[in-house]
């Protein structure tokens, strides 16, 4: 039953996926990076490290949605469906907020709602991040890619005079 719900959001997914780059995505440009160049990039870097990501498991960037791909490395949310409705939690959590995002969040949940747990979690983890989600990666490539993750994971603090 699970495998047929997968199917269902794996459907919507496709569907809507260029639906949200044409309407939502349309003042992005795509990288001027292919998956070989990313492997070209210093070895701790940001760059290299999505190239891998690429490499590893058989995926080819999909133009404007790259920083999506960064956002799995960083949140080291895998690539399973159900960690992509976790992933879509987390950015919520993070500030992140349009249709499509509450879309996938809302189906997500109600097509696979045993991992409602797992959900809640990331929402949580995304609050305790420093806001990342607006941010452009491409031009962060060359960066230490364990220190920008680092960065990243630490919450920015209040400042009290």
């Amino acid at each position: 039953m699970k495998k047929i719900r997968v199917q269902f959001l794996l459907f919507v997914y496709d569907k809507t996926q260029k639906l949200y780059r044409k309407y939502f995505k349309k003042k992005r440009r795509q990288w001027q990076f292919n998956e070989e160049q990313l492997l070209q990039f210093q070895e701790d870097s940001l760059g290299r490290k999505l190239g891998e990501f690429y490499k590893k498991h058989g995926f080819s960037m999909i133009p404007k949605m790259e920083n999506h791909d960064v956002h799995h490395l960083i949140t080291e949310c895998g690539t399973h469906f159900e960690d992509e409705v976790a992933m879509q939690y987390l950015l919520l959590g993070n500030g992140k907020l349009n249709a499509h995002l509450l879309a996938a969040v809302v189906l997500g949940t109600l097509i696979l709602p045993e991992y409602l747990k797992i959900y809640i979690k990331a929402y949580r983890k995304g609050q305790s991040m420093r806001p990342f989600y607006h941010w452009d990666f491409e031009s962060l490539l060359w960066q230490n890619f364990d220190h920008l993750k680092d960065y990243i994971q630490q919450k920015e603090t209040a400042v009290l005079y």
